[in-house]
């Protein structure tokens, strides 16, 4: 009986051990879910921003001779190159197209992990988008 008993404790070592280990991982796990998911939502949320920036610099690039004639409408070459101009001083990247009535603007940015690279996930790659329109003003809806 005695012997039994030592054989049963035998058979069971290192069984805490193995749920030890799998819990820590998933501990792990979840706490870079949380920080690294928080960390990349403020990475989109400050490229949305610097989209939404980059845009409305572009907007106030107006067609100077079409204003004077009453028409508000941009300059898109010189549109584009402010906003273009916005981004390189925030140190942010991305992609600027306008027309004589919008600038439209999105913004490329990594987010380098904390917790998930040792899963192999190094970085998160994030979006932002932003647009804007000439403000019309005092000319009111001729634009």
């Amino acid at each position: 009986m005695k012997d039994m008993r030592r054989s049963l404790a035998a058979d069971e070592r290192g069984q805490v051990t193995a749920f030890v280990v799998i819990i820590t991982a998933a501990c792990l796990l979840a706490a870079g879910l949380v920080l690294d998911g928080g960390l990349a939502l403020s990475a989109k949320s400050r490229a949305i921003g610097q989209a939404q920036e980059a845009a409305r610099a572009g907007a106030q690039e107006l067609d100077l001779a079409a204003y004077r004639r009453g028409t508000v409408r941009l300059n898109p070459a010189a549109a584009r190159a402010a906003a273009q101009r916005y981004l390189h001083s925030v140190g942010a990247s991305g992609t600027v197209t306008a027309d004589v009535n919008l600038v439209r603007v999105r913004v490329d940015a990594r987010q380098r992990t904390q917790l998930l690279g040792l899963v192999g996930i190094a970085e998160v790659t994030v979006s932002g988008r932003g647009q804007a329109h000439p403000d019309l003003g005092a000319l009111g809806g001729n634009g």
